[in-house]
């Protein structure tokens, strides 16, 4: 997910507008479109998550492919991460960056055997494929998918739904991908997504995915769920939102995403933004990196909000990017940058919110262990 769509820009409208208003969806914008927050309820969808399986709409993102003999080599001059080596059906998080170490965007890469593909966050994707064409060479054929759909199921139970719809879909593993019959044609499934549980995003054209959501909310185990319990899910698990603990102000080293930083490449080089990249590891070895990412769990029931100063005693440390209440742990979270000095675990702080000083102490993240499939 990525961030807000300012009120004043035309909306575009989801394959699926008329199923989800037709399944009670309440519609916010989002990303350029107008997307469903909630059903039955966040809670009741995050809860239903942990337990089941649910079924969000991610259409709002890019899905791309980069198509070349190169193609590869040439995407690892604009990225972090090794590319070269990604076996068919295997994928690999990344980051788009600026020659100043900025974060552009974050990104899934799927070597899908003919091509590879991409999918970018909504609210970035004609800046990423703007990007992309201004840097790849012309023998690189970049193509967006802009009438494919992107559903996400997730959840403990969507293994064994999807694979009894899809079959072959329950060998992928975490970070894998495939292609699979379905419905007298082909259809691209990854075993990932965005809650910090187990599922699947599946790549279907809009002419076939209403009757492919129709087919999995008519199992009893799956139900909608929208953007309020995705990002509730997603704080609880430990991952940015691009937008809001990510953006081109932030690089990979003081947002705690130094894993996207393949060891070889951070010692080579060769990609936009590595000599800032390489400057921020070095001051981890020094001891001076400003700032880093952190999570914080809070006393009491009232959550601190992006936006809200943290503070050591009198002194302002930092600022949370992102936070909420957690419905699985009960008690408020956040995503916050301080100063390095008092990022350790542990920590205690304090959040300024309605005036009012709530403590907060440094916590591992994620919040709730992550649950992905990574095989028997």
């Amino acid at each position: 997910m990525s961030d807000e769509t300012p009120e004043t820009e035309e909306l575009g409208t989801l394959p699926l507008d008329a199923w989800h208003r037709a399944q009670g969806a309440r519609m916010v914008p989002f990303a350029g479109y107008e997307m469903p927050i909630q059903y039955e309820g966040i809670v009741a969808e995050h809860n239903w998550t942990r337990e089941s399986a649910s079924l969000f709409d991610v259409s709002h993102m890019g899905q791309l492919t980069l198509k070349g003999e190169n193609a590869a080599h040439e995407l690892e001059k604009l990225l972090p991460g090794a590319i070269s080596n990604l076996k068919p059906g295997k994928m690999r998080y990344s980051l788009l960056l600026t020659e100043a170490g900025g974060i552009i965007d974050d990104l899934m890469v799927t070597n899908t055997g003919p091509h590879l593909a991409l999918v970018v966050n909504g609210a970035c994707k004609w800046d990423d494929i703007a990007h992309l064409r201004e840097h790849l060479p012309d023998d690189i054929t970049l193509t967006h998918f802009d009438d494919f759909a992107l559903l996400a199921l997730q959840g403990p139970r969507a293994g064994e739904v999807l694979e009894g719809l899809i079959p072959g879909t329950g060998a992928l593993t975490f970070m894998t991908a495939g292609l699979f019959e379905y419905d007298g044609g082909h259809i691209w499934v990854s075993r990932a997504g965005y809650t910090g549980e187990d599922g699947f995003e599946i790549a279907v054209h809009e002419s076939k995915v209403e009757a492919l959501a129709n087919v999995m909310v008519a199992d009893e185990r799956v139900k909608p769920a929208g953007l309020g319990a995705r990002d509730s899910l997603r704080l609880e698990a430990g991952l940015p939102l691009y937008g809001h603990d990510l953006d081109q102000n932030i690089d990979p080293v003081s947002a705690d995403l130094t894993f996207a930083l393949s060891k070889k490449r951070r010692e080579a080089g060769g990609y936009f933004g590595h000599m800032a990249v390489a400057a921020r590891l070095a001051d981890v070895e020094a001891g001076t990196l400003k700032t880093k990412r952190v999570g914080l769990k809070l006393d009491g029931r009232m959550p601190a909000r992006e936006g809200a100063e943290v503070y050591a005693g009198d002194t302002k440390v930092g600022r949370v990017t992102s936070g909420g209440f957690s419905p699985t742990l009960g008690l408020p979270i956040a995503m916050a940058y301080v100063g390095t000095a008092y990022a350790a675990e542990g920590t205690q702080l304090e959040c300024e919110v309605r005036g009012k000083r709530l403590a907060a102490t440094v916590t591992a993240m994620p919040f709730v262990p992550h649950r992905y499939y990574r095989g028997s």
